[in-house]
C-alpha cells in the first residue's frame, strides 16, 4: 500500500482527468505485487491457449454459479498457491463480481488472456481443493498462553493486566491501533461489557493462538494471537472483527496438558 501511494502521488502529474481512479490504483498496485513476487522466487512462463467462452455474470449457466461458489468458499491460503495473474483474475471474477472486459483492463490483458487465465486458474483451484490434507496433530499449549486463557476465563483482568508489558501494542480490526499499558488495559473492559466469551489454546497453522468461542458455539468464532518479550505480552492480535481471516485455515485446538497426580499417588 506504502509503495502504490508513493507511486501514485509521482505519477499524479501524468494522470489524466478522465482516467478513473480506482482502476488507476488497482493497477498500480497490482503491478508491484507481481514485482514482489517476481522477486522471491523465478517462474515458469506459463503459455496462453485458446480457452473456450466463460459465461459472464450477466447470464450465468448453473456450471458457472458453481464454480463461482466454489472459488468464494476456497481459503485464502489456497489462493496463493496459483500464479499471480491467474489469482488476480480468479479474485477479481468469482469473488469480487468484475466483468472480464474490466478485469481486463485493470491487469491490460486481452479478454480471450483473462478468459484462460480464469479457467486455468478455476481448474487449478478444483484439483487444489480436492487435495487431502491431514489434519495437523495437537500440541501442548505453551504455559504463557494457557495462564492467558485461564486468567480470561475466570474474567481476572487485574490479573491479564499484569501481564501486559509498557508498551504493549493492540490490533483490533475496526478499531483504532491501541499503544500502552494504559490504554490496551482498557480491551479487556470491552469483553465484560459483551456476553461472555470462552478461550481455548489453539494452533492455527503453525503458529500458537487462542481460540475464541462464543456462548452455545461449537466451533471458534474467532481468534486472538499474542506477541511476547521476557514473559510479558508485547502484541494483541484481536480478529473478532475480521473473522474472515481463519475462514477454511487449519485451527486445531491444543491438547489438554496431562494432570496432575492426586497427592499420595504416584504418576
Amino acid at each position: 500500500m506504502q509503495d502504490t501511494i508513493a507511486k501514485a502521488l509521482a505519477a499524479l502529474g501524468t494522470l489524466e482527468a478522465a482516467t478513473p481512479l480506482r482502476a488507476w490504483l488497482f493497477r498500480i498496485a497490482h503491478n508491484r505485487a507481481l514485482d514482489i513476487l517476481r522477486s522471491r522466487a523465478i517462474r515458469t512462463a506459463e503459455p496462453l491457449e485458446a480457452a473456450a467462452d466463460m459465461a459472464d455474470a450477466d447470464a450465468p449457466d448453473p456450471l458457472e454459479v458453481l464454480m463461482r461458489q466454489d472459488a468464494v468458499r476456497t481459503a485464502i491460503s489456497r489462493f496463493v498457491e496459483l500464479p499471480p495473474v491467474q489469482r488476480s483474475v480468479v479474485i477479481l471474477k468469482d469473488v469480487l463480481d468484475h466483468s472480464l472486459e474490466d478485469i481486463a483492463d485493470l491487469l491490460d490483458l486481452t479478454v480471450n488472456a483473462v478468459k484462460a487465465h480464469l479457467a486455468r486458474g478455476r481448474a487449478r483451484l478444483k484439483a487444489i481443493n480436492a487435495q487431502a490434507r491431514p489434519q495437523p496433530a495437537a500440541r501442548p499449549p505453551s504455559e504463557a498462553v494457557r495462564r492467558y486463557a485461564a486468567l480470561f476465563n475466570l474474567r481476572d483482568w487485574d490479573g491479564l493486566r499484569a501481564l501486559l508489558a509498557d508498551d504493549v501494542r493492540l490490533n483490533q480490526a475496526t478499531y483504532p491501533p491501541r499503544a500502552g499499558a494504559a490504554a490496551v488495559g482498557q480491551f479487556f473492559s470491552f469483553y465484560d461489557r459483551f456476553a461472555p466469551v470462552r478461550l481455548v489454546p489453539a494452533w492455527l497453522e503453525d503458529r500458537e493462538v487462542i481460540a475464541v468461542f462464543e456462548i452455545g458455539s461449537a466451533r471458534p468464532d474467532s481468534f486472538m494471537w499474542l506477541e511476547w518479550r521476557d514473559g510479558r505480552i508485547a502484541f494483541i492480535h484481536d480478529y473478532r472483527h475480521a473473522r474472515y481471516v481463519a475462514e477454511g485455515a487449519e485451527l486445531v485446538l491444543a491438547e489438554d496438558p496431562p494432570a496432575e497426580p492426586a497427592a499420595g499417588h504416584r504418576p
